[in-house]
C-alpha cells in the first residue's frame, strides 16, 4: 500500500531530525546537524533491507517515489535559501564568492558538454577510400525501399 510507503518516509524523517538535534547538541552547535541527510540514508538502507528480504510490495515502493520525487526538491530549495540567507548576512565577500562560483558553472557547461562526444570525420577523405562493400546496397535495404503499388 502507498500509505505505508508514506508512512516508512515519515519514520525515517523523525528519527532523522532527532538524530541531528543530538548531533547538534553533542557538538555545541545549537542547530540540526545532518537531520535530513540521516533521514535519507536511513530511508535508503532500510528500503534496500526490505527490498531484499522480499517484504516490500510495490504498492509501498510507489509511495516512497511518490515522496521522494516531492521531497527531495524542496529540501535542496530550502537550502539554497538558506545558503543565500547565510551569503547576504555574511557580507561583500561571500556575494562576491557565490558569483564567481555561479559565473565559473556557466563558463564549464560547453566544456562538460563536449566531453565524450565523438569527434567530427574530416569531409576531405578521397571517395575511392569507400570500399566496395559499403557502397553495394543490401538486399534488406533495397527491399524496404520499394515502395507498394497502390490499391
Amino acid at each position: 500500500m502507498v500509505i505505508y510507503g508514506v508512512a516508512l518516509l515519515a519514520g525515517c524523517m523523525l528519527v532523522g531530525l532527532w538524530a541531528g538535534d543530538v548531533l547538534g547538541m553533542l557538538l555545541g552547535v545549537n542547530s540540526n546537524v545532518g537531520g535530513v541527510g540521516i533521514a535519507m540514508l536511513m530511508l535508503i538502507f532500510l528500503g534496500g533491507y526490505l527490498m531484499d528480504k522480499g517484504k516490500m510490495p510495490s504498492g509501498t515502493e510507489s509511495g516512497i517515489t511518490f515522496w521522494n520525487g516531492m521531497y527531495i526538491p524542496i529540501v535542496v530549495a530550502m537550502a539554497a535559501s538558506q545558503d543565500v540567507a547565510a551569503a547576504f548576512d555574511g557580507g561583500m565577500i561571500a556575494l562576491l564568492a557565490s558569483l564567481v562560483a555561479v559565473g565559473a558553472s556557466f563558463a564549464l557547461v560547453p566544456v562538460l558538454t563536449r566531453i565524450g562526444q565523438p569527434k567530427a570525420a574530416s569531409t576531405s577523405a578521397p571517395a575511392s577510400s569507400v570500399s566496395k562493400s559499403q557502397s553495394k546496397p543490401s538486399p534488406s535495404s533495397s527491399a524496404s525501399a520499394r515502395t507498394r503499388p497502390a490499391r
